[in-house]
């Protein structure tokens, strides 16, 4: 594939920062900038090659442009036909399936919005977002997720119509207002035989300006907000970002993140753009396992599966021979002298070069293709803060990791480490065709046309956060002699303690999180003497633990107050107190007794705690640390 010079759609443009940095934007012509004309676009390009593929009764089932085309194609002109609107709002209430990506395409060709709505949230959740956002039609993926808006339909005075993905289970079920996805491919069939010429007018229906989707954001310190995200948003993501992060038609990723989330619905829209085939993971626990199968040449993740992947070599290892772990031990070694090097701005010596290719040779590669990432050009973090030692590991395994940074509000992507400029600690420089500075409050803010349109419904919230067209982020941060950024905090976060200390708690909890057996850690200390930590255990890892060191246990909670468990997440604790100042380090731990998942409102869905609501639900297990103090 030939750089943006070799294409003639593509127009470059420049203009010069306010810091003096010239500003390198793309345009692509060959489409009229909106998301359903560059997907029409690809279909029309792409024909009969691999668009996706899925993996159904253990076999992986591909699904060519063509075939993807024809399932949006149908699914907007039936959406028509049942009234559905320009700017209508239709929601999408599934996991990360090829349905939901047909189900997209037909709602925006259609001219309409699409909100993505988490699998995990409860019914009431789904009754606030469709009244927010005004929903006409739903998408369900199966029976489980029509129950939610069964119960709170009559609540509902917007919602017209439910379509059902999967109709397992619901072979009895009728209802007037609800429907097959199936039927409504077939309705959409018949409109497109009477109607041949409906869905090139339906696609000229959007403008660049015109809202496309809605992406609701933590509602930790209230209800979620809408943020609305225009054409123009996205492809101008789409069609920039490439030329700072590669990606093209040659290369394959996989699709597992919830595409409710921006950072998973911009990499796939990218992905659309540059004809990048997507592999759709059975179910986020065979991520893994699949990534084995697909060996993908680009893996974009949170960091908790990244944290997954080494902790899942650390307990291997602890099954393996003598001879196996010193070769690990030997290869791994070698493997950090030359990414100290690389990290350092050396290249690495001749004999280190050569004793690193035996090792890759006779153990690391081993090890990358059992994780999956063998074929990788590189590797992406975002989404929450990481450990720069857990960067660092993935590079002495021969692999680059890139960190970005960005929110839903700028559209994904406003700062990216680019392959081969590893900087552990920051997040890169801003994009081309962006801008970031700090304020003077220290507060991080960022201006482009990725900036998005506002909150829905919220005007007030809206006029917080972007003033003079610059987005004010709430993160707290600052930029480097040579242009990197580095992320201090979220500003509602920074801890003051009783002694008047700022300090940054992500950046004790992302050490904390390295061990193998610690999945989260909500740092606390905010007007108290001194740092306590709640602690959520990896299960996987310390259940191992447990069984390996004969510690008895019966259930999580049992298994959480077991003395030797105690010991085990104390030692890890005191080992990431010994990298910190006094002031900075963890006193006293309790561990969170209760196993939870995405569905918990401790968690988010991407399996980050919330701090706030953690600090108020265990108010007393917190105060228990400070001798019954509140603060």
């Amino acid at each position: 594939m030939g750089g943006p010079e070799s294409n003639p759609d593509l127009v470059r443009e420049t203009r010069t920062a306010d810091d003096g940095r010239e500003l390198v934007f793309w345009r692509d012509t060959s489409f009229a900038g909106t998301v359903p004309t560059m997907f029409w676009s690809r279909v029309e390009k792409y024909g009969d090659r691999i668009a996706m593929r899925e993996k159904d009764f253990g076999i992986w089932q591909d699904v060519s442009w063509r075939t993807f085309g024809e399932k949006a194609r149908h699914t907007g002109l039936a959406l028509r036909s049942l009234g559905f609107g320009k700017g209508d709002v239709a929601c999408i209430l599934s996991n990360t399936i090829t349905e939901w990506m047909f189900a997209d395409m037909g709602v925006l060709g259609a001219g309409g919005v699409c909100a993505g709505i988490y699998p995990t949230d409860a019914a009431e959740q789904v009754d606030y977002l469709v009244n927010d956002s005004g929903c006409k039609v739903m998408f369900v993926e199966d029976e489980e997720q029509l129950d939610k808006v069964l119960e709170v339909r009559e609540k509902c005075p917007t919602l017209e119509q439910i379509v059902i993905f999967d109709m397992e289970g619901l072979r009895d079920f009728e209802d007037s207002r609800a429907m097959s996805y199936d039927d409504l491919l077939a309705l959409g069939r018949e409109q497109d035989e009477l109607h041949p010429e409906a869905w090139a007018e339906c696609l000229e229906l959007a403008r660049p300006e015109d809202l496309a989707i809605l992406v609701y954001t933590s509602g930790t310190t209230g209800p979620p907000k809408g943020a609305m995200i225009s054409h123009h948003n996205l492809v101008f993501q789409c069609v920039n970002a490439p030329h700072v992060l590669s990606q093209n038609e040659d290369d394959e990723r996989m699709a597992f993140l919830p595409l409710c989330h921006i950072a998973e619905r911009i990499f796939v829209y990218g992905s659309l753009y540059t004809g990048t085939k997507l592999n759709f993971v059975e179910n986020p626990e065979t991520v893994p396992e699949n990534a084995q199968e697909i060996q993908p040449t680009l893996f974009f993740s949170v960091p908790r599966v990244w944290e997954k992947f080494y902790s899942a070599i650390s307990i291997a290892l602890s099954d393996a021979t003598s001879l196996q772990k010193w070769a690990y031990e030997k290869a791994i070694g070698i493997g950090f002298k030359r990414a100290d090097k690389r990290l350092a701005g050396e290249k690495p010596g001749a004999v280190l070069e050569l004793a690193y290719r035996v090792g890759d040779a006779l153990v690391l590669r081993n090890i990358r293709r059992f994780l999956g990432l063998d074929r990788c050009r590189w590797i992406g973090t975002g989404a929450a803060p990481i450990s720069p030692d857990l960067i660092r590991w993935y590079l002495a395994l021969g692999i680059d990791m890139v960190e970005g940074y960005g929110q839903t509000e700028n559209t994904g992507i406003a700062s990216i480490l680019e392959p081969g400029e590893i900087r552990p600690g920051t997040v890169g420089r801003s994009v081309p065709y962006g801008e970031i500075r700090i304020s003077d409050e220290g507060e991080i803010l960022i201006r482009g046309e990725f900036v998005f349109m506002g909150y829905l419904n919220q005007p007030e919230k809206t006029a917080e956060t972007i003033r003079d067209g610059w987005l004010h982020t709430g993160d707290v941060g600052e930029i480097d002699d040579d242009g990197f950024l580095k992320i201090t905090d979220r500003m509602k976060d920074i801890i003051i303690t009783a002694g008047g200390k700022n300090i940054t708690p992500s950046e004790i909890e992302n050490q904390l999180k390295f061990s193998p057996y610690i999945a989260d850690a909500v740092v606390i200390g905010d007007k108290r003497k001194f740092l306590t930590c709640l602690v959520m255990i990896d299960h996987d890892n310390v259940v191992k633990y447990a069984q390996d060191h004969h510690v008895p246990f019966t259930n999580y909670q049992s298994l959480c107050a077991a003395e030797k468990i105690v010991e085990l997440i104390q030692a890890e604790v005191e080992a990431v107190n010994a990298k910190f100042a006094r002031v900075e380090q963890v006193k006293k731990f309790r561990l969170i007794d209760q196993e939870l998942t995405p569905e918990d409102d401790e968690l988010t869905p991407t399996m980050k705690l919330k701090r706030k609501f953690v600090n108020e639900k265990y108010r007393p297990l917190i105060d228990s640390m400070y001798g019954g103090q509140q603060a």
